[in-house]
């Protein structure tokens, strides 16, 4: 094998998560000098292109139909094709497969009727799920097989906070905020009352500009970055969406309070909290302008320093890092 494509998209809807696992994959296959190709349309937006260009991978049209996809295979002499899309037309796995592609497909629970190789689900507690390949066909299945890129791995866990300074704060939530979860959240960060720095990265330049912190209590916003791994390392506590940057938090040890904000988050949600991982939030509709649970959680860590550390150790037993080397393993083997 020397070339594989990779089929997915962004956009302000969709988000960038299927882009950002997708990366971390192709930046494992270049490291074993295999060629990588993204078919995809980055739905206009200039920090996911960039994304693409800082890592040297081309960017071309992704189809949409099998008939296409088997004749961009074909044009690119693709020997596998990983598709991460939950909008793909599904028959495009099997039609690649019947042209002799090899074809890994990355699901989140439901595979949505897809024909792969491989099925690659790296949620929290999917290997208990009942979902079995076909004959055939393997099923990477659990956070074992978590996809973290270069900017991850190369970040380690750093200390608690120290005696006296307020509690540093990190808010994202995707790369596009689609939900616009960044002025909720905020909002009630400010409503506890708790000294703290935050930042929140949002692409909304004004999101945040209606909200008037408390004193002791510092907010920037920043735009989509590329030195997210970093600002979350240096971080004490995240608010984030139940996405799978999860996984990059639980390997850098990091605290989180997690909301979710689309139906397919939720099962990963109540794994990750229920399993004590994570503080839960809560839908991000039921905060917004009520004294309830979620106000009283993130008041709770803010104020206590233990409370974060005890909460951060949990992840990094789980989550190791090694999971694209794994998932590239089956990609390529024989």
């Amino acid at each position: 094998m020397r070339r594989v494509g990779i089929r997915c998209d962004a956009s302000v809807g969709r988000g960038v998560g299927h882009l950002m696992r997708c990366l971390a994959l192709a930046e494992e296959l270049r490291e074993r000098r295999l060629e990588v190709v993204v078919l995809g349309d980055m739905g206009g937006l200039e920090w996911a292109a960039e994304q693409l260009a800082r890592r040297g991978l081309r960017l071309l049209p992704g189809p949409g139909d099998a008939a296409a996809m088997v004749r961009a295979a074909r044009r690119l002499a693709l020997d596998a094709v990983v598709v991460d899309s939950y909008d793909l037309d599904p028959r495009c796995s099997g039609a690649l497969r019947r042209a002799g592609v090899r074809v890994l497909a990355i699901v989140d629970d439901d595979d949505r009727g897809q024909d792969a190789d491989i099925y690659l689900d790296q949620n929290l507690g999917a290997e208990r799920g009942p979902g079995r390949a076909p004959a055939g066909s393997v099923r990477l299945a659990g956070v074992r097989y978590a996809l973290l890129r270069d900017d991850v791995r190369r970040l380690r866990r750093r200390g608690p906070t120290e005696p006296g300074r307020s509690p540093r704060v990190l808010c994202f939530f995707g790369g596009t905020d689609a939900a616009g979860a960044a002025p909720v959240v905020v909002g009630e960060l400010i409503a506890t009352g708790v000294p703290f720095l935050a930042t929140a990265v949002t692409p909304r330049e004004r999101a945040l500009d209606h909200l008037q912190p408390a004193g002791g209590q510092a907010i920037r916003r920043i735009p989509p970055t590329d030195d997210l791994p970093r600002l979350i390392a240096a971080a004490d506590l995240v608010v984030t969406a139940a996405g799978s940057s999860m996984w990059d938090l639980l390997y850098l040890g990091k605290a989180a309070a997690l909301v979710w904000v689309a139906a397919n988050q939720r099962p990963g949600y109540e794994e990750v909290v229920s399993r004590g991982l994570a503080a839960g939030l809560g839908h991000l509709d039921a905060m917004a302008g009520t004294a309830g649970p979620a106000r009283a959680c993130l008041r709770d860590l803010l104020t206590s320093a233990r409370a974060r550390e005890e909460l951060g150790a949990r992840g990094p037993a789980l989550v190791d890092g090694e999971g694209r080397a794994r998932v590239a393993d089956a990609l390529l083997s024989p």
